[in-house]
């Protein structure tokens, strides 16, 4: 494995309840996506997104993060419904197939799984709760895979407990331009921490929890 080699896979709704945090949501994504190119090691990055039209859509897969283009209104446009379990089982199942056509030494010491949504699953076909919380348990003790969930619904959060994600690793924040910002920020913030081994894992801290404009409505 490559010590300083970090793995970031980010599945992203694009579901239509999305529009009205679209601009944000692009916007907290090319910020983490800037800081992320800045740091230094280096770095592949995965983005999927997700909606029932297509649940699983690779935009780009193991591309070097310096490579990777911004977000703009014409490559993410929200629609359609949640097949949240869906994307996350076939995230898993593609990228474990990703890292195992690497040899060995060519692999990256650490990998990122990223959630964000802003619903309830409400469509999945392929995968239950139970077959990704059992996905999401090996990998995070076999391989060390981090799982990070950042949800604007409350709800989602419950359910990404019920499959096995670490409370610590969730983050959830208000559906507004400022909460969009401030959790894809400390989204970043704690990715760069994680890879710079300041930390040994990604979990949000208090000050990351606090909502800028509705504190109540932003604890996981």
């Amino acid at each position: 494995m490559i010590q300083d080699y970090t793995h970031i896979t980010v599945i992203l709704d694009r579901t239509g309840s999305m529009e009205s945090i679209r601009d944000d949501t692009i916007g907290g994504f090319n910020t983490f996506l800037e800081q992320q190119k800045a740091e230094p090691g280096i770095a592949t990055l995965t983005l999927v997104q997700f909606d029932t039209q297509d649940p699983y859509e690779v935009i780009y897969r193991f591309k070097t993060i310096k490579e990777v283009s911004p977000l703009t209104r014409e490559t993410f446009v929200p629609r359609a419904s949640t097949p949240l379990l869906d994307a996350l089982g076939r995230g898993i199942n593609d990228l474990e197939a990703s890292v195992g056509q690497l040899k060995e030494e060519d692999r990256p010491a650490k990998v990122i799984v990223v959630i964000v949504t802003d619903g309830q699953e409400n469509s999945s076909r392929e995968f239950r709760k139970d077959q990704i919380e059992k996905m999401v348990k090996e990998k995070r003790e076999k391989h060390a895979w981090q799982f990070v969930f950042l949800s604007a619904d409350l709800a989602a959060i419950d359910d990404a407990k019920a499959v096995g994600m670490d409370a610590d690793s969730m983050l959830a924040y208000q559906k507004s331009a400022k909460g969009t910002a401030g959790a894809w920020a400390s989204l970043s913030a704690q990715t760069a921490n994680y890879r710079g081994a300041r930390k040994n894992k990604i979990g949000f801290d208090p000050a990351d929890r606090q909502a800028p404009d509705d504190p109540k409505n932003n604890k996981a």
